[in-house]
Protein backbone atom coordinates (compact mmCIF):
# COMPACT_ATOMS: atom_id res chain seq x y z
CA UNK A 1 0.00 0.00 0.00
CA UNK A 2 1.27 3.50 -1.16
CA UNK A 3 1.56 6.04 1.76
CA UNK A 4 1.11 9.61 0.58
CA UNK A 5 2.85 12.35 2.47
CA UNK A 6 1.15 14.94 4.07
CA UNK A 7 0.99 18.42 2.26
CA UNK A 8 3.01 21.14 4.29
CA UNK A 9 -0.25 22.63 5.38
CA UNK A 10 -0.85 19.17 7.07
CA UNK A 11 2.30 18.97 8.55
CA UNK A 12 2.47 22.34 9.97
CA UNK A 13 -0.50 21.68 11.75
CA UNK A 14 0.44 18.16 13.05
CA UNK A 15 3.39 20.00 14.53
CA UNK A 16 5.46 18.12 12.08
CA UNK A 17 9.14 19.90 11.98
CA UNK A 18 9.18 21.84 8.31
CA UNK A 19 13.07 22.99 7.11
CA UNK A 20 12.91 25.26 5.12
CA UNK A 21 14.34 24.25 2.16
CA UNK A 22 11.74 21.90 1.76
CA UNK A 23 10.21 21.68 -1.80
CA UNK A 24 6.66 22.69 -0.48
CA UNK A 25 7.88 25.47 1.69
CA UNK A 26 6.94 28.30 -1.34
CA UNK A 27 3.54 27.48 -0.23
CA UNK A 28 4.00 28.91 2.84
CA UNK A 29 5.85 31.31 1.48
CA UNK A 30 2.96 32.94 -0.90
CA UNK A 31 0.11 32.50 2.03
CA UNK A 32 2.88 34.89 3.99
CA UNK A 33 2.82 37.32 1.00
CA UNK A 34 -0.98 37.44 0.71
CA UNK A 35 -1.07 37.78 4.59
CA UNK A 36 1.29 40.50 4.50
CA UNK A 37 -0.32 42.73 1.81
CA UNK A 38 -3.92 42.26 3.19
CA UNK A 39 -2.02 43.32 6.67
CA UNK A 40 -1.11 46.28 4.99
CA UNK A 41 -4.60 47.49 4.37
CA UNK A 42 -5.95 46.49 7.55
CA UNK A 43 -3.16 48.64 9.26
CA UNK A 44 -3.98 51.42 7.37
CA UNK A 45 -7.92 50.95 8.29
CA UNK A 46 -9.48 53.33 10.64
CA UNK A 47 -12.58 51.70 10.62
CA UNK A 48 -13.34 48.17 13.11
CA UNK A 49 -15.92 47.22 10.32
CA UNK A 50 -13.13 47.56 7.91
CA UNK A 51 -10.29 45.67 10.22
CA UNK A 52 -13.03 42.82 10.94
CA UNK A 53 -13.20 42.55 7.15
CA UNK A 54 -9.33 42.64 6.27
CA UNK A 55 -8.56 40.34 9.50
CA UNK A 56 -11.63 38.08 8.41
CA UNK A 57 -9.80 37.39 4.79
CA UNK A 58 -6.79 36.94 6.42
CA UNK A 59 -7.93 34.24 8.64
CA UNK A 60 -10.04 33.18 5.77
CA UNK A 61 -13.35 32.79 8.34
CA UNK A 62 -15.82 35.35 8.91
CA UNK A 63 -14.92 37.25 11.96
CA UNK A 64 -18.34 37.99 14.16
CA UNK A 65 -19.79 41.53 14.40
CA UNK A 66 -19.58 41.22 18.03
CA UNK A 67 -15.39 41.30 17.60
CA UNK A 68 -13.46 44.11 18.14
CA UNK A 69 -9.97 44.15 16.87
CA UNK A 70 -7.40 47.21 16.67
CA UNK A 71 -5.03 48.22 14.24
CA UNK A 72 -1.65 48.02 14.28
CA UNK A 73 -2.24 43.94 14.46
CA UNK A 74 0.16 41.78 13.22
CA UNK A 75 0.43 37.95 11.77
CA UNK A 76 2.66 36.37 9.82
CA UNK A 77 0.30 33.71 8.07
CA UNK A 78 -3.44 33.64 9.55
CA UNK A 79 -4.68 30.60 7.56
CA UNK A 80 -4.84 29.08 11.18
CA UNK A 81 -6.27 31.49 13.58
CA UNK A 82 -10.32 30.60 14.57
CA UNK A 83 -11.48 34.07 16.95
CA UNK A 84 -14.82 33.46 18.81
CA UNK A 85 -17.60 36.00 20.01
CA UNK A 86 -16.86 39.12 21.45
CA UNK A 87 -13.81 39.32 21.80
CA UNK A 88 -11.53 42.13 22.03
CA UNK A 89 -8.21 42.40 20.46
CA UNK A 90 -6.07 45.74 21.47
CA UNK A 91 -3.55 47.62 19.83
CA UNK A 92 0.29 46.29 18.04
CA UNK A 93 -0.56 42.66 19.10
CA UNK A 94 1.21 40.15 16.97
CA UNK A 95 -0.06 36.17 16.10
CA UNK A 96 2.42 33.57 14.82
CA UNK A 97 0.09 30.82 14.04
CA UNK A 98 1.10 28.31 11.99
CA UNK A 99 0.48 26.15 14.12
CA UNK A 100 -2.82 27.08 14.67
CA UNK A 101 -4.31 29.61 17.28
CA UNK A 102 -7.83 29.26 18.61
CA UNK A 103 -9.57 32.18 20.83
CA UNK A 104 -12.90 31.35 22.43
CA UNK A 105 -15.84 33.77 23.03
CA UNK A 106 -15.55 36.24 25.55
CA UNK A 107 -11.70 36.64 25.57
CA UNK A 108 -9.77 40.05 25.82
CA UNK A 109 -6.46 40.20 24.76
CA UNK A 110 -4.63 43.53 25.79
CA UNK A 111 -1.96 45.76 23.60
CA UNK A 112 1.31 44.22 22.60
CA UNK A 113 0.07 40.74 23.47
CA UNK A 114 2.18 37.70 21.64
CA UNK A 115 0.76 34.92 20.73
CA UNK A 116 3.76 32.61 19.17
CA UNK A 117 2.96 28.84 17.67
CA UNK A 118 6.22 28.55 16.14
CA UNK A 119 9.97 27.11 17.27
CA UNK A 120 12.82 25.91 16.23
CA UNK A 121 14.84 22.82 17.35
CA UNK A 122 17.60 23.92 20.04
CA UNK A 123 20.36 21.58 17.84
CA UNK A 124 22.06 23.71 15.75
CA UNK A 125 22.34 21.06 13.16
CA UNK A 126 18.22 21.08 13.04
CA UNK A 127 17.84 24.33 13.61
CA UNK A 128 16.86 25.96 9.97
CA UNK A 129 13.44 23.80 10.53
CA UNK A 130 10.40 24.89 11.72
CA UNK A 131 8.46 23.07 14.39
CA UNK A 132 5.05 24.35 15.50
CA UNK A 133 2.58 23.98 17.94
CA UNK A 134 -0.94 25.50 18.89
CA UNK A 135 -2.54 27.95 21.20
CA UNK A 136 -5.83 28.04 22.55
CA UNK A 137 -7.02 30.60 24.57
CA UNK A 138 -10.34 29.64 26.53
CA UNK A 139 -13.48 31.34 26.61
CA UNK A 140 -13.69 34.54 29.01
CA UNK A 141 -10.33 34.43 29.82
CA UNK A 142 -7.80 37.77 30.05
CA UNK A 143 -4.02 38.31 28.11
CA UNK A 144 -2.69 40.95 29.87
CA UNK A 145 -0.59 43.74 28.45
CA UNK A 146 2.39 42.91 26.81
CA UNK A 147 1.96 38.86 27.57
CA UNK A 148 3.98 36.60 25.49
CA UNK A 149 2.00 32.82 25.16
CA UNK A 150 4.46 30.29 23.53
CA UNK A 151 4.12 26.88 21.48
CA UNK A 152 1.53 24.45 22.99
CA UNK A 153 0.33 26.64 25.68
CA UNK A 154 -3.69 26.65 26.66
CA UNK A 155 -4.95 29.22 28.46
CA UNK A 156 -7.69 28.25 30.58
CA UNK A 157 -11.09 29.34 30.81
CA UNK A 158 -11.65 32.60 33.14
CA UNK A 159 -7.81 32.54 33.32
CA UNK A 160 -6.00 35.54 33.72
CA UNK A 161 -2.54 36.35 32.25
CA UNK A 162 -0.74 39.46 34.16
CA UNK A 163 0.66 41.66 31.65
CA UNK A 164 4.02 40.62 30.57
CA UNK A 165 4.29 37.34 31.81
CA UNK A 166 5.51 34.79 29.61
CA UNK A 167 3.54 31.45 29.80
CA UNK A 168 5.25 28.44 28.28
CA UNK A 169 3.14 25.64 30.70
CA UNK A 170 -0.86 25.75 30.40
CA UNK A 171 -2.83 27.63 32.61
CA UNK A 172 -5.78 25.86 34.39
CA UNK A 173 -8.93 27.28 34.47
CA UNK A 174 -10.15 30.30 37.15
CA UNK A 175 -6.40 30.96 37.96
CA UNK A 176 -4.28 34.23 37.63
CA UNK A 177 -0.60 33.55 36.55
CA UNK A 178 2.33 36.32 35.81
CA UNK A 179 5.82 36.35 35.68
CA UNK A 180 8.57 35.27 33.71
CA UNK A 181 8.61 32.04 33.33
CA UNK A 182 4.68 32.33 34.31
CA UNK A 183 3.88 31.36 37.64
CA UNK A 184 0.44 30.43 40.05
CA UNK A 185 -0.48 33.63 41.54
CA UNK A 186 -4.33 32.57 42.79
CA UNK A 187 -7.19 31.14 42.35
CA UNK A 188 -10.67 33.05 41.30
Amino acid sequence: MEVIAANIFERLKAGKPKRLNDPEYAKINEVVSRTMKLSQKLNTATDIDQIRHYLSAVIEAKIDDSTIIFSPFYTNFGKFTRIGRNVFINHACSFLDMGGITIEDYVLIGPKVNLITENHPLDPSDRRALVTKSITIKRNAWIGAGATILPGVTVGENAVVAAGAVVSKDVPDNTIVGGVPAKHIKNI
